[in-house]
């Protein structure tokens, strides 16, 4: 009995990086390039979200994992709100593909869809998915993007199925 309670314990920790969207993500990617902090341009909708305004996401290494610090104003609140998680990768530390979690052995797909990467080899801007389409975020090292990049993102999340018009643009403004 201990044995198959240990069995469905292994399975089920083992099945929760859900993946329920695969979509095509950076190859060749560089950690070292990702790390530091992040403004989230916009994202899509969710409770753990909502009425947030000046969000970041701050990405430091440590040995095999991605300690993550989200970060953001809740206006409704009128308070700062913090979350601390760790994302390992799932294919290789060459894939923009992690699994994230910030409640304990829950893990969700961190997908690295879309990159820019300056000429040192910095990314500046990036477009990630979720586990699946629900879920999708546009982020940059600036408060704000170019245009170009904001066209470049959009479609490629209209090309995943994503509605131009679900598509919050977060506040980065003092």
């Amino acid at each position: 009995m201990r044995l198959i309670l240990t069995l469905l314990t292994a399975l089920s920790l083992t099945s929760c990086t859900m993946i329920d969207t695969k979509v095509d993500v950076i190859e060749n990617f560089t950690v070292n390039n990702y790390l530091g902090t992040w403004y989230e341009i916009a994202r899509l909708d969710h409770s753990f979200e909502r009425d947030m305004d000046k969000v970041t996401a701050t990405y430091q290494l440590d040995a095999d994992k991605v300690l993550v610090t989200n970060r953001g104003y809740n206006v409704e609140k009128q308070a700062w709100k913090e979350a601390n998680g760790k994302a390992y990768f799932i294919e290789g530390s060459d894939k923009g593909l992690l699994k994230v979690s910030f409640f304990g052995p829950f893990y969700g797909a961190y997908q690295i869809h879309d990159a820019i990467q300056e000429v040192n080899g910095r990314y500046s801007d990036a477009l990630v998915i979720g586990p699946d389409n629900s879920y999708a975020w546009i982020l940059s090292r600036n408060k704000q993007i170019t245009p170009e990049t904001r066209q470049r993102f959009v479609m490629k999340m209209e090309n995943l199925g994503i509605q131009n018009s679900d598509i919050i643009w977060v506040n980065q403004q003092e």
